[in-house]
């Protein structure tokens, strides 16, 4: 089985989105602040390497329907109708397939740079498809809080990369809420202005 990790930008007080997320504000009131390491060109080394370990390819990608997009409900309750193609443009930046979680089914599109995007409604088919997908490469949860809490509800996340930022929300969403028992030994610690860096693994001793 690949290695199946995990990563996201969090607050001193644990939230990785702020509370009110809408279409304006897709990561809730205060998010942004959360990912000021990586907006832009980092200027400094250590959010500079982050910043590129995180873009580094993986072979399979999951992640709930927020990370996809805005688009709550029916797929054609878009605005203009449309369909909405992603956050990442016309190439994003996976270059392999992503399953997106979701409560409406949609047949899948299909991106230029090798991305894929499926749309499962359930979190263990889209776990199961992402791990064949992915062969012996990672299997990476990219997303949203409630995809990476069913990680760790589910026993599948080995690692998880958080980039704590020193700010804090006063409410929003976080990956740890109603979990069991979790226990997480930090392996590598990496510090700039922005952001502290921590990967843990899952301690299941």
């Amino acid at each position: 089985m690949p290695l199946v990790t995990a990563h996201v930008s969090m607050s001193l007080d644990g939230f990785v989105a702020g509370p009110d997320q809408t279409l304006e504000q897709p990561l809730g009131v205060g998010g942004l602040e959360l990912h000021r390491w990586h907006l832009g060109d980092p200027d400094n080394d250590v959010d500079r390497a982050m910043t590129e370990r995180i873009l580094a390819p993986h072979g399979a990608y999951v992640m709930g329907r927020n990370m996809y997009g805005p688009v709550r409900g029916e797929w054609d309750s878009f605005a203009d109708g449309e369909m909405w193609r992603g956050w990442g443009g016309d190439e994003p930046p996976y270059h392999a397939p992503v399953f997106v979680l979701t409560h409406y089914p949609h047949e899948s599109v299909e991106m230029a740079g090798g991305t894929t995007f499926h749309f499962v409604t359930d979190f263990d088919e889209a776990m199961e498809r992402a791990i064949e997908a992915a062969g012996e490469e990672t299997v990476t949860i990219a997303g949203g809080a409630s995809a990476v809490r069913q990680g760790f509800a589910a026993g599948l996340i080995d690692q998880i990369l958080i980039n704590h930022a020193p700010v804090v929300l006063g409410g929003g969403e976080s990956i740890f809420a109603d979990l069991p028992d979790l226990r997480l030994r930090p392996v590598e610690v990496h510090s700039s202005p922005l952001a502290t860096h921590i990967v843990y693994d899952v301690d299941r001793s």
